[in-house]
């Protein structure tokens, strides 16, 4: 079966947020998710909120649907203070919280709290915080000194409702980070290859060369993933085309994924202009094909 989840970007203030996480709910999408930075690209000076307390928020006032972080980073997140919010999350949602979590690019987060790491340091710090991350959400004392973090009697009673923990939705595009997902992920979460619409590059070449590139992708986490333990999820929009543009695209868009073996599949839902713009209508439209997309089998791999 393949389950279908649309993000949410923290961008309205909760009186207004409010039914559209309730609406996402009733559409019958599986999950939700919202972004997990302090400002983001080109919405920098935008309305932007807290990722956390939004998501407790939502918690609140859904029963059914997944939530989770699409995706949080060591950017500025500790291990320690950030294992407690997942374990908080997890409480209020019901075990219904899913961790979505990366190694941080290079835009608006990198450097709001001092000189932003190199690539290099930024791959070694997101193995170590994986590795503390992983400990403090499945022991109740953590002890830790490593190259990036320290814990000291770090408490995390009572844990997770989810068993053993929380579940880890891991982004890797790389060969690093891909054995970081199929090492400590339940899911390996991507967006895709780098291929964009750039000057006198045909719209509909480079959606194919998305698609074609997302497949060799797949191929290479194969490798990583030999046992096929880890769950694929699958950002259609990191294509060079909104998914949304409409329903039939879409639905196009979840069909192609399953047939790569993607058991999971995230949209946007569209913002008035801008990035992901688009019209709900069309999600609403998209949504009443739910039911049908669901019943499909991911393609073995």
């Amino acid at each position: 079966m393949v389950r279908v989840g649309v993000v949410l970007l923290p961008q309205e203030r909760w009186s207004s947020a409010r039914a559209r996480w309730r609406r996402a709910e009733e559409l019958g999408f599986d999950h939700a998710w919202t972004y997990d930075h302090l400002a983001w690209r080109d919405l920098a000076d935008e309305p932007w909120f807290a990722t956390v307390p939004l998501l407790a928020a939502a918690a609140a006032v859904t029963d059914r649907i997944g939530l989770g972080t699409w995706v949080a980073s060591p950017n500025f997140r500790h291990p320690v203070p950030f294992a407690k919010d997942v374990m908080g999350l997890d409480d209020v949602s019901g075990g219904r919280f899913v961790l979505g979590v990366g190694a941080g690019g290079e835009g608006w987060d990198a450097g709001v709290l001092g000189p932003a790491p190199t690539r290099g340091e930024r791959t070694r710090r997101f193995a170590e915080f994986l590795d503390v991350l992983d400990t403090l959400l499945t022991h109740p004392v953590t002890d830790h000194a490593g190259e990036f973090y320290e814990a000291h009697a770090a408490r995390m009673v009572p844990g997770t409702l989810a068993r053993p923990r929380t579940p880890f939705v891991v982004a890797a595009n790389g060969p690093r980070a891909m054995a970081l997902a199929a090492r400590h992920g339940q899911g390996w979460a991507t967006y895709g290859p780098g291929t964009g619409v750039g000057d006198g590059v045909d719209a509909a070449a480079a959606q194919d060369a998305w698609w074609d590139g997302l497949a060799r992708m797949v191929d290479a986490f194969d490798e990583v993933d030999g046992s096929g333990r880890v769950g694929r999820w699958l950002s259609l929009d990191g294509a060079p085309r909104f998914s949304l543009v409409s329903a039939e695209h879409a639905a196009e868009g979840v069909e192609r994924a399953a047939a790569l073996g993607f058991g999971d599949v995230v949209l946007h839902w569209p913002r008035p202009s801008g990035v992901y713009a688009g019209d709900e209508r069309e999600l609403e439209r998209f949504a009443a094909e739910l039911p049908r997309l669901q019943a499909l089998e991911p393609a073995a791999r």
